[in-house]
């Protein structure tokens, strides 16, 4: 008796533990794969004789692939199973990363940046689908933010690490960079199984994969993420205003199909909750609120008070340390305190940031804000993401983990867009701070349908015998 209770509940430790690693590692890959781009377009430009359009090509065509296919390979991932997802997307990811360190012209780099989104997509959900699946409800805070931390470290490395590279063997070196430790973790993912539900019930949606509703959702955020991501560079224009029609039009069909078919793309239990709902669109304006306010301050920080790049880093420096340090803090928070409290005192932190940024004029003020931003939004990745992971059961858990990337991936477009919006109708990018400041206020309003600790809210009905820790 006493055997089997241990088991029930410590679940194949080596399993965890691989499920955890692959989760991280995973993550850190595709974090670490956006920040050294940037750092290596210039010289990318230089050496491909690239127009600034083709170049920018190579981190937009990418993002759409990404944002549009998200759910659907979360739903693959429920399907057939996460990890051998993940082993597809690391795989792919890693071997079209080589592709396109060959690459003999910009066309090539851009086509490869687009199939590297595929295999992006069916990555990403899956590093939270094997942690639902590995992981009981209430025990998922600290490996989510671990994972969260995992990944504020690689975006706070990637500019060096990518400086570094460039500088001394070229841009090509940074996506040689991704090459190995994707191939190493796609074959140990092969060579160690991670747990996964067994036995439970069949889950809607399983029946068959809803073809028509990936469409819809795809085309509805391929329009999305293509008109925020042009917003900042050719504003409203009028291709601009049909786009974002078209993603409107195309989500409104999209609700409409999800309620009327058999088998929903989204999971009804999902799609209709509020709890679900409030936790992706505080990600969502936590995300726009935090990306927004970096593209501000980077300008404001040169232009304005005269900084260089490497001083510029420096000063934002405390924001990522507080972002790395504070994710395990939330964790036992949110156990502690509940999700509803732990994020909207979260979110009040994001807020003062951004206006502190915004009357900022020295080193030590400024470093404070980007301290408070940190924390903040550290705090909310961890919060929210393990609400929408808790609610999902384990059979629509890479649906969550889908919903919660493509938050993630709207946020700092919607952000950004918002920024140079309104720069042009207000005295300068600075003037956009306090409207992102708003827009986590709003979204602590939303965390206010966050659950306390012990409501049942927290943890679907029959989730606990999904978990992971199955003798599969």
């Amino acid at each position: 008796m006493n055997a089997h209770r241990l088991r029930g509940s410590g679940g194949h430790p080596p399993g965890r533990r691989s499920a955890l690693a692959s989760s991280v590692i995973g993550a850190v890959v595709v974090a670490l794969d956006g920040t050294v781009l940037t750092i290596a377009q210039p010289t990318l430009q230089r050496d491909l004789h690239a127009s600034f359009a083709e170049v920018q090509w190579t981190s937009t065509g990418y993002l759409i692939a990404v944002a549009s296919l998200l759910v659907f390979a979360g739903r693959l991932g429920d399907r057939y199973g996460h990890q051998r997802l993940f082993i597809i997307g690391v795989l792919g990811f890693g071997v079209v990363s080589a592709g396109i360190g060959f690459a003999s012209g910009v066309g090539w780099v851009i086509g490869l940046r687009v199939v590297q989104g595929v295999f992006g997509a069916l990555l990403q959900p899956a590093t939270l689908g094997m942690l639902r699946a590995a992981y009981p409800p209430d025990r998922l805070g600290m490996p989510i933010a671990l994972r969260a931390s995992a990944i504020g470290v690689a975006a706070a490395a990637g500019p060096l690490v990518g400086g570094v590279l460039v500088t001394h063997l070229g841009w090509r070196a940074v996506f040689f960079l991704n090459v190995v430790p994707a191939l190493v973790l796609g074959v140990l993912a092969l060579v160690v199984r991670t747990p996964g539900p067994r036995g439970s019930s069949p889950v809607p949606g399983h029946g068959r994969l809803d073809l028509p509703g990936a469409a819809l959702l795809a085309l509805t955020l391929a329009c999305l993420v293509h008109t925020l991501v042009d917003v900042p560079e050719h504003g409203w224009s009028a291709s601009a205003v049909l786009g974002l029609l078209t993603a409107a039009g195309a989500g409104l069909v999209l609700v409409r199909h999800e309620r009327r078919t058999a088998d929903p793309l989204l999971p009804p239990d999902m799609l209709g909750s509020g709890v679900v709902g409030a936790a992706l669109g505080i990600l969502v304006a936590a995300s726009a609120a935090m990306f927004g306010t970096l593209f501000v301050a980077s300008f404001v920080l040169q232009d304005e008070l005269g900084m260089d790049p490497l001083r510029t880093s420096l000063t934002a420096l405390p924001g990522g340390v507080a972002m790395v340090l504070g994710a395990p803090s939330a964790a036992v928070l949110l156990r502690r305190y509940g999700a509803r409290r732990t994020t909207v005192v979260a979110l009040l932190l994001l807020s003062l940031g951004v206006l502190v940024l915004f009357r900022a004029s020295g080193t030590e003020p400024v470093g404070g804000g980007f301290l408070l931003l940190g924390a903040g939004f550290g705090t909310v990745m961890v919060t929210a993401t393990a609400v929408v992971v808790r609610q999902a059961s384990a059979g629509s858990a890479g649906v969550a983990g889908g919903l919660q990337q493509t938050a993630m991936n709207v946020g700092p477009v919607l952000g950004v867009a918002t920024a140079a919006t309104l720069a042009t109708v207000t005295d300068g990018l600075r003037m956009s701070l306090p409207v992102l400041a708003g827009i986590a206020l709003v979204g602590a309003l939303a965390a206010l349908k966050l659950p306390d600790p012990g409501d049942l809210r927290a943890t679907p009905a029959g989730s606990l015998r999904h978990h992971g820790g199955s003798e599969a």
